[in-house]
């Protein structure tokens, strides 16, 4: 666990042992932020819930990573359950719950594991930057989901690229691996789409405010908020829209490439029979064919197919079939 301790004039961070859970004391005049990684230490989260008074439910939903993005208003605490998604090295994309609780004059934030999108947030708090220790605790809350939903565009801005690389490699070679790529992002989007959609409603119970817990002048920051989280859902849209569009460019082009040829196949078929039907003919085994007896049947004959095949290949090329 790491604890934030701050007001506008100083500020204290420190870890602590889940051992000196109990010892935690609240200040009236200081916002705490008691953030935790892992949440599998059911002991740990029972002494949480005792020190800060929550409700065993939301003690259960914390341990719950698979939970939906939610709002739920208690008698003085909001609890908040968000999926926050963030780049780490050698993994990808790393998508884990993160579940806040915003109190009167504390924050609790719980996630799955080490490493998040938060350190810019503490970096402002060490060095009295921006307005987070002007601030209180529902500020905190604030920047925090706002932080969270500023690093969906990370993402998304990164899949962009990937879908930009991938329309070059599908002009040039469509594949059925340049394909399959294409249908992973798309199955990545729409993934993203049902963990953001949820957040409008989160947004929402923000502004209205249910448990009175956020001053009225944090209102437009609540609006900027949801802002965000609309913008997020209209560019999880328009890349969608653009990887269906490259997926249809990919099969039509292959369509095109397997229209090219089988064209080809037909054309040389096409030469072919009656190269095959004169060969046929004076392939029989009948006495009397004059032409088996003429000196220059043979070369006759050869004539007779090239005159063919060229007269076709002519043809096929007025009519732009070659």
């Amino acid at each position: 666990m790491r604890i934030f301790e701050f007001d506008d004039k100083r500020h204290t961070e420190r870890q602590v042992s889940p051992e000196a859970v109990s010892r935690l004391r609240r200040s009236p005049d200081k916002v705490l932020w008691v953030d935790v990684e892992g949440v599998h230490d059911v002991e740990l989260l029972q002494e949480i819930g005792k020190c800060f008074g929550l409700h065993d439910l939301v003690l259960e939903d914390i341990a719950s990573v698979g939970q939906r993005p939610k709002f739920e208003g208690y008698d003085d605490y909001a609890y908040i359950v968000l999926r926050m998604l963030h780049q780490q090295p050698d993994v990808g994309v790393v998508d884990e719950q993160l579940s806040i609780v915003l109190g009167r004059g504390f924050v609790l934030t719980f996630q799955e594991h080490q490493g998040d999108v938060f350190d810019a947030l503490r970096e402002r708090i060490r060095t009295d930057r921006g307005r987070i220790r002007q601030h209180g605790a529902d500020y905190l809350a604030y920047r925090l989901i706002d932080v969270t939903v500023d690093g969906y565009f990370d993402i998304l801005a990164d899949m962009d690229d990937q879908i930009d690389r991938l329309e070059e490699t599908v002009q040039k070679t469509a594949t059925g691996s340049s394909i399959q790529k294409v249908y992973a992002i798309r199955r990545e989007l729409v993934t993203q789409r049902r963990v953001v959609w949820p957040l409008r409603e989160v947004a929402a119970a923000l502004a209205r405010d249910e448990v009175d817990l956020i001053e009225d002048s944090l209102n437009p920051y609540l609006r900027d908020l949801q802002d965000h989280v609309a913008r997020v859902l209209d560019l999880i849209e328009s890349l969608r829209e653009n990887a269906d569009g490259l997926v249809e460019l990919g099969h039509s082009i292959q369509g095109q490439r397997l229209n090219e040829v089988m064209k080809l196949l037909t054309i040389i078929s096409t030469v072919f029979i009656p190269l095959s039907f004169i060969a046929g003919l004076y392939g029989m085994n009948f006495d009397y064919m004059p032409e088996l007896h003429w000196r220059w049947g043979y070369f006759a004959a050869l004539g007779a197919m090239l005159s063919v095949s060229l007269g076709l290949l002519y043809y096929f090329r007025r009519r732009h079939w070659l």
